[in-house]
């Protein structure tokens, strides 16, 4: 959604700050496991994500949850974002869209994605194989 990150790049053998390394929740939570394939290797990234919920006043009632597998390796589990992700800073959730775009980021390295797939599902819907995602579930 534009507004909750989830890290993508190369850690393997790329030491970096825990919740910057591939599988974090940027500046949130590093994930449990680093179940990176070597470097040059294709990693695959499954993610549930279930969007955070506002009442009428912008007031958020449910915050943005996510399960994450790398290479098959449950790394998160129904993990709750604090706010937006940033570097360095908490900010508040602020009410927004129900849906926004996906944004991919690159930084100085070469990066190449394929087969990514997104399948919108309703809000009471969103199983992970770890189970419901969404902390209300």
């Amino acid at each position: 959604m534009s507004t909750y990150e989830i890290q993508v790049l190369d850690t393997y053998e790329n030491k970096t700050y825990a919740d910057g390394m591939a599988a974090a929740l940027y500046g949130v939570k590093p994930p449990d496991v680093n179940a990176l394939r070597p470097t040059g290797e294709w990693q695959c990234y499954d993610i549930w994500f279930k969007r955070p919920l506002f009442d009428e006043s912008g007031k958020m009632t449910s915050p943005a949850c996510v399960t994450v597998m790398v290479n098959g390796v449950l790394v998160q589990n129904n993990v709750p974002f604090d706010g937006p992700t940033s570097h360095k800073k908490r900010r508040p959730y602020q009410k927004h869209a129900d849906a926004r775009p996906l944004v991919i980021q690159n930084h100085n390295e070469v990066v190449e994605f394929r087969n990514i797939w997104i399948q919108p599902l309703p809000d009471d819907a969103i199983l992970s194989p770890a189970g419901p995602v969404g902390i209300n579930q």
